[in-house]
């Protein structure tokens, strides 16, 4: 990944940290943003904090602006921002529960490919991957909003793979089943963690995708289940 310029998204978050330190690790340059992102979350020298709210147009848009103005380009797009909500069904899903849900999982989503989708094009061989949930394809009883916002996600990124094959610009989505991280492990705390997904395999196949190797990819809905199949 020497001289590629990857945008990771929730770039210090659970899935986010691992991801941003394996693009480091292959030699990218690494811009990480979040709402709370710190320069000192990282400490390779090629790692670039860039704080922003892309729940907007508008802070997506100038994310984007700062990345191309101060790096000249825009390779890869790794987006794993996202948010779970459950226990409700769909009848006692309030309004603000559901919007909650396609706001952390959808709009943002839709605001930063808009932002992005230009520069990436731009290099003829963009690389977008983004963070779905088993779920998208799999429905669970009780976390109905999560679920659709998560397949409306992957929609919209296989729409974008269609839409802009012709710049050699791929776009894949991960759907990984419950990943071992220190919030999941609070929150399930009694479950048998040996048989969740490990957040550096998930990060591994990212960087894969957005490699050489990775070329031939493009709008595929890959499942990442762990043992728990």
């Amino acid at each position: 990944m020497k001289d590629k310029v990857v945008l990771v998204t929730g770039a210090n978050g659970g899935l986010g940290a691992h991801v941003t330190q394996a693009f480091l690790d292959a030699g990218a340059t690494v811009i990480g943003t979040s709402r709370k992102i710190q320069q000192t979350d990282f400490s390779s020298p090629s790692f670039t904090a860039l704080p922003a709210e892309i729940s907007s147009r508008e802070g997506a848009k100038s994310l984007a602006d700062q990345v191309v103005a101060r790096f000249g380009k825009l390779d890869v797009l790794a987006h794993t921002v996202g948010g779970f909500a459950g226990g409700q069904s769909i009848a006692d899903t309030d309004d603000a529960a559901f919007q909650r849900m396609l706001d952390m999982n959808l709009n943002s989503v839709f605001h930063v490919l808009r932002a992005t989708i230009p520069a990436l094009r731009q290099t003829g061989n963009g690389r977008i991957i983004a963070i779905g949930s088993r779920q998208a394809l799999e429905p669970a009883s009780g976390v109905g909003a999560y679920s659709a916002s998560k397949a409306a996600m992957v929609s919209l990124i296989r729409t974008v793979a269609l839409e802009n094959k012709d710049a050699g610009l791929t776009a894949n989505v991960i759907l990984p089943g419950t990943m071992d991280t220190p919030a999941n492990r609070k929150s399930i705390p009694d479950a048998d963690f040996s048989k969740w997904v490990q957040p550096s395999t998930v990060a591994s196949l990212i960087t894969w995708l957005a490699g050489d190797a990775g070329k031939d990819i493009n709008g595929a809905v890959i499942p990442v289940y762990g043992s728990d199949v």
